[in-house]
């Protein structure tokens, strides 16, 4: 059986245009959530090919961390865009998720003008794919 995840149409909206303004190389964030409310939190990707592959800024993933503390928020969601590829996880996106508990949502642009978003927990080397209802 199949897990489902609710997520606010807002935060779907946010990411999907996040990753259609920068359609060339793959953008990056964290999502932060108190009860059913949710905030983006965007951040540079620093990857030596930001076109394949995404790694969150240091300094700003904790300035991130802060700001959901502050909030009383909780790590909900790692997000980010494969430009040229599927919304799936990557092998190098399975090996480097340190999060286990956090839902990894991945937005492609690789699907002829639609935007697809799929989301994933990543535990123990085993994509496991989530339903996402809006």
């Amino acid at each position: 059986m199949t897990e489902t995840v609710q997520i606010p149409r807002t935060l779907a909206n946010q990411l999907l245009h996040e990753a259609q303004l920068s359609p060339g190389r793959e953008v990056c964030g964290l999502v932060g959530r108190k009860q059913e409310q949710c905030h983006c939190y965007p951040i540079d990707n620093v990857a030596t090919d930001s076109s394949v592959l995404f790694a969150l800024n240091a300094s700003e993933q904790i300035e991130a961390f802060k700001h959901m503390q502050s909030r009383g928020e909780q790590l909900f969601a790692i997000y980010h865009s494969h430009p040229d590829s599927p919304a799936l996880p990557s092998k190098i996106d399975v090996a480097e998720a340190e999060y286990p508990d956090a839902l990894y949502l991945i937005i492609s642009l690789n699907t002829r003008g639609v935007l697809e978003m799929r989301g994933f927990y990543l535990r123990d080397a085993t994509p496991q794919e989530v339903e996402l209802i809006l």
